[in-house]
C-alpha cells in the first residue's frame, strides 16, 4: 500500500517515489498510467469538434514546445552551447516542461549519461542494445529510470527554480491547459464565427499537440540510431534523417551532433534543415541569447577517419 501510494504521489512530486539502485528495469505500468491515458485523450475530439482555428492553435503549440525541448532541454541545458540569463532559461525551462517530458533537470541528466556511453550497455534507451520499442518510449516508463540522475546535472541543480520545475513537473502543463481554456473560451466570445470553444482548445492544442510532440521527440532515441545516412564515423550508429529533422526542428541531424556535440548548430551544411538553430540565432540578435558555439566540423569525415578539423561557421 506504501509502494502504490508512493507512486500516485508520484505523479505530481518526482522527489516522491524511493527507487533502489538495484531494481530491474521494466515497465511500471501503474506509474505509467497518466501516459497511457494521455494516449487515449485524443479521442475527445470526437466531442468538440474540429476547427481550423484550433489545428493551428494545435500545430503553433507544437511548435513552441518543440522548440523549448531542441533548444533548451537539449542544447542548453544538457549541452550548454550558449549562454542566456535566468529568466529566459526559467521560462523555457518551464515551457519545456508543459510537453510533459518531464523537468529540464531530468531531461538533461539522462541525455548527458546518454552521450558518454552511446550504444553501449550503459545506454538506457539504444536501439542498437535493447528494442526498438524500448529505446522509443519503454526505458522511461520504468522505475528503474524515474530519478533524476542529480550526479550529471550539479551544474544546474544550484538554481532553485530549476530544482522546483523539475520536481513539480506537472505544474507547467496543468498552467498551460489553463491558458488554452482561456484562450478558447476568449475566442469563443470575440469571433464566435470560429465555430471554437476552451475546450476544443484545450484537446487540440494540449492532447492531441502533446501526443505528437512525444512521439517526434522519442523517434531522435529510436529511429535516429536506426534509420538514416552517415557523414561520420562514430562509436555508436548515430544517423542523419532529413525526414527527422523537419519534425524536430532540426535534431535529426544526430549523427553530426554525436559527432561534435558542442556545437549549437546541428544542421551542419547547406540544406541540412535546422530552424532550431535559426531561431537561436533570431534571439541572440534581439539579445535574449549568447556566446552561441557556432563552430562546426569543416567537412564530412571520409569514412574510418574520425579526425576532423573545426572551424568557425
Amino acid at each position: 500500500m506504501k509502494q502504490l501510494t508512493q507512486k500516485m504521489i508520484s505523479w505530481f512530486d518526482s522527489h516522491a517515489l524511493e527507487v533502489d539502485e538495484g531494481i530491474e528495469e521494466k515497465v511500471d505500468w501503474f506509474r505509467a498510467l497518466p501516459f497511457v491515458v494521455m494516449h487515449l485523450s485524443p479521442l475527445l475530439i470526437y466531442f468538440c469538434g474540429f476547427s481550423w482555428t484550433a489545428l493551428i492553435v494545435c500545430l503553433l503549440s507544437y511548435l513552441v514546445r518543440m522548440f523549448a525541448i531542441t533548444g533548451f532541454y537539449h542544447r542548453y541545458f544538457s549541452h550548454k552551447t550558449f549562454k542566456t540569463s535566468r529568466f529566459v532559461h526559467t521560462l523555457f525551462a518551464f515551457l519545456g516542461s508543459s510537453s510533459t517530458q518531464r523537468g529540464p533537470l531530468w531531461w538533461a541528466s539522462h541525455h548527458r549519461r546518454h552521450h558518454s556511453s552511446s550504444d553501449t550497455e550503459r545506454d538506457v534507451h539504444s536501439p542498437v542494445m535493447k528494442s526498438f520499442l524500448f529505446s522509443h518510449m519503454g526505458w522511461f516508463l520504468t522505475k528503474k529510470h524515474f530519478p533524476t540522475e542529480e550526479k550529471h546535472v550539479r551544474d544546474w541543480m544550484k538554481y532553485p527554480e530549476l530544482v522546483f520545475i523539475n520536481r513539480f513537473d506537472l505544474l507547467s502543463p496543468f498552467l498551460f491547459v489553463l491558458f488554452l481554456y482561456g484562450l478558447g473560451e476568449m475566442f469563443q466570445f470575440l469571433f464566435p464565427q470560429l465555430m471554437t470553444s476552451g475546450g476544443q482548445f484545450v484537446v487540440w492544442g494540449f492532447f492531441v499537440s502533446t501526443v505528437i510532440l512525444y512521439h517526434a521527440t522519442f523517434t531522435i532515441n529510436s529511429l535516429a540510431h536506426r534509420w538514416g545516412t552517415r557523414t561520420f564515423e562514430t562509436k555508436d550508429d548515430s544517423r542523419n534523417n532529413r525526414f527527422l529533422a523537419i519534425l524536430t526542428l532540426g535534431e535529426g541531424w544526430h549523427n553530426n551532433h554525436h559527432h561534435y556535440p558542442n556545437s549549437v548548430r546541428q544542421g551542419f551544411y547547406k540544406g541540412e534543415w535546422d530552424p532550431t538553430y535559426w531561431i537561436l540565432r533570431l534571439m541572440k540578435a534581439f539579445g535574449l541569447v549568447s556566446d552561441m558555439k557556432e563552430r562546426v566540423p569543416e567537412k564530412p569525415v571520409p569514412a574510418g577517419n574520425t579526425n576532423a578539423d573545426v572551424a568557425d561557421a
